[in-house]
């Protein structure tokens, strides 16, 4: 049985999480090209580049010079930028150009330490000092539960642990939180149990679903999270990119075009002009290695 929300679907798509474990550069041109094209969609928003070390992603490493190319004058669509430190923070906020500063914060130690290169407790801190940066700035904090539905590491999960960090982040100020399946453990049983009690317990936060998928589980994943009440979803055009972190290769992001089917059989509504979509979908083609 379908929840009871109502609200129109919003749509993110990620051509920064599409991006950036593609080896060879792709040039700013074409990447501008390629997200101008996505700013006709009528995408909610698009989380199109991180302010993060070169060393680390070195094909982020122009995202400043994109996002200064961008045509937003006949869009709606807002941007949001990965961060994973102050400094990040300090040149995100710096461009008008961007609405959201994106966080991953993981309920695994052993994978924000991997990440993030600093412990739970210290990102915690680091959220604090986000919030702050971004009340000064008029952006707003969008924090990634990685790792939120289950870790390859023995570190400990539950629904109740996803639950407590949800509330502490809550009680810091994050209104948005993204419950992310950073490696594709996510199944239809834990995605429901954490909606169904996310919502219920927090109905101030935005809550979205960020799942990684392999092809056969795409339907049943987002059937799980719409059904209970999850009204905002991230995806990437033909499920490019995913984490590296991943040991299948074929788990990636949630492809867009399988979540619009759904959507569209769903009779959901959503912002998506379908003729801009399939036009951006071509793009994607051309953009990206086969």
């Amino acid at each position: 049985m379908t929840h009871k929300n109502t609200s129109p679907v919003r749509v993110i798509e990620c051509p920064r999480d599409a991006m950036q474990g593609i080896k060879p550069f792709i040039p700013t041109e074409k990447k501008v090209s390629y997200i101008q094209s996505l700013l006709q969609v009528g995408f909610d928003t698009l989380d199109c580049g991180s302010f993060v070390s070169p060393k680390v992603i070195p094909q982020m490493r122009d995202t400043a010079a994109v996002l200064q190319q961008l045509d937003l004058s006949e869009s709606k669509t807002k941007l949001l930028t990965i961060v994973a430190n102050e400094r990040g923070a300090a040149m995100a906020v710096d461009v008008p150009q961007v609405t959201y500063l994106g966080y991953p914060f993981s309920v695994s130690e052993t994978f924000q330490l991997r990440n993030t290169n600093r412990t739970i407790a210290q990102s915690a801190e680091l959220v604090d000092q986000l919030l702050e940066r971004c009340a000064h700035s008029n952006k707003e904090l969008v924090v990634y539960l990685s790792m939120g539905f289950g870790n390859p590491y023995g570190d400990d999960w539950s629904v109740a642990l996803v639950e407590d960090w949800a509330g502490k982040l809550y009680d810091k100020g994050v209104r948005i939180i993204n419950l992310s399946d950073t490696i594709g453990t996510s199944n239809p049983t834990n995605i429901a149990q954490l909606f169904t009690s996310l919502l219920k317990a927090l109905p101030e936060v935005d809550f979205g679903a960020h799942l990684h998928t392999t092809l056969p589980t795409w339907h049943e994943k987002i059937h799980a999270a719409y059904s209970s009440g999850c009204r905002r979803f991230d995806s990437a055009i033909k499920g490019l990119g995913g984490c590296p972190m991943a040991t299948d290769s074929l788990t990636g992001n949630m492809p867009t075009e399988k979540l619009l089917s759904y959507l569209t059989a769903e009779k959901a509504a959503s912002h998506i002009n379908m003729l801009a979509f399939e036009s951006s979908y071509n793009k994607a083609l051309q953009t990206f290695p086969h």
